[in-house]
């Protein structure tokens, strides 16, 4: 059985201008669905509204989880953006094949994988430019496209 937390972290680099990959580390569900929101919705109200979510580190996932990303998705389109996940647990990817979000969000294998598809440029890596724990600060305005991922 899986250990549940009540914690979620989020890890976030920038490969390139406008664009944020958050690496997800915890359990999504209704004691952090909030910090999930709250987090990832900060990284797109400065300035990054491109973002990916890997999704590796995801231990469970219940429906205050899937809200978040549902969420999430509304509010990246909502400033111009988009929003992707990457790297999804077969668990997670389960859920969100019987619920049909996989459909309307989009689903990588790889961070990577995401972050060329949104820039148009093959990438290898996700980059470690402004890598930030918790919640991004600092973040300048973006655009995707404006640099080639590191």
């Amino acid at each position: 059985m899986t250990d549940v937390t009540d914690t979620l972290q989020l890890t976030v680099q920038h490969p390139c201008p406008g664009l944020a990959v958050a690496a997800v580390v915890g359990d999504m569900d209704m004691h952090t669905a909030d910090t999930l929101r709250h987090d990832a919705r900060e990284i797109i109200r400065q300035g990054c509204p491109h973002l990916v979510l890997d999704l590796s580190q995801v231990g469970f996932c219940d429906s205050a989880g899937l809200g978040a990303l549902i969420g999430l998705w509304h509010a990246a389109q909502e400033a111009g953006g988009e929003l992707r996940i990457a790297n999804v647990p077969d668990r997670l990817m389960r859920m969100l094949v019987l619920t049909g979000v996989d459909a309307v969000l989009p689903v990588h294998a790889t961070a990577a994988e995401a972050v060329a598809t949104m820039t148009g440029s093959p990438s290898t890596g996700t980059g470690e430019h402004g890598a930030v724990t918790r919640s991004a600060t600092g973040i300048g305005a973006c655009e995707p496209g404006d640099a080639t991922p590191s």
